[in-house]
């Protein structure tokens, strides 16, 4: 299955963690499609932000078992993708 670039890319991820990456080594967070790859993830941040990307790394974030009015249940599973960018390049995602 081909993925258009904006399928590949579902959401920028903000937290402390990846804030602080951001500043120091130039690496943002996305969660992305669970079917995509490195290859198409570098692609479409190149562009859709219009930057030189470095590296990609994917995980798959598991879902975690929760509970809701004694009822036992499953979050979500998906996947995540760390982008690094070539040094001085940055990606505003406040827009």
């Amino acid at each position: 299955m081909k993925l258009s670039i904006y399928d590949v890319i579902l959401e920028p991820l903000i937290t402390e963690k990846i804030a602080k990456a951001s500043e120091a080594a130039s690496q943002y967070g996305f969660r992305v499609h669970p079917q995509s790859n490195k290859k198409e993830v570098k692609s479409a941040v190149e562009k859709i932000f219009n930057v030189h990307v470095e590296s990609v790394n994917t995980l798959n974030v598991s879902g975690k078992w929760r509970r809701v009015r004694h009822v036992p249940g499953q979050t979500a599973a998906w996947k995540k993708a760390i982008v690094t960018l070539k040094k001085g390049e940055k990606i505003d995602l406040t827009k």
